[in-house]
């Protein structure tokens, strides 16, 4: 859903640790070529399309997302700081 919101060329959505919730949905978006999209913007788009609790609390933009040799986005390398971090695995 998120990857249809206009402005996002691509996006990976995945579980970081948090405090209160024990874990809480995490959004790295890859914006259009100038694009001016925030992340009130995404939450707004898709808070008119999904529950409340499927939005992701944590939004952050990168200029590109890395990738595997097959294209595919590579979520682990997004993921891992995250956890490593917290001192504890998924």
């Amino acid at each position: 859903m998120l990857v249809q919101c206009p402005g996002v060329r691509d996006c990976a959505v995945f579980g970081i640790p948090d405090d209160d919730l024990g874990e809480a949905l995490m959004a790295v978006v890859e914006a259009a070529p100038e694009a001016l999209i925030g992340a009130d913007d995404i939450r707004g788009f898709l808070a008119e399309r999904i529950a409340r609790y499927k939005i992701p609390r944590n939004i952050t933009f990168q200029d590109s997302l890395p990738r595997e040799e097959s294209g595919k986005i590579f979520k682990r390398r997004l993921r891992d700081p995250f956890w490593d971090a917290a001192g504890r695995r998924i």
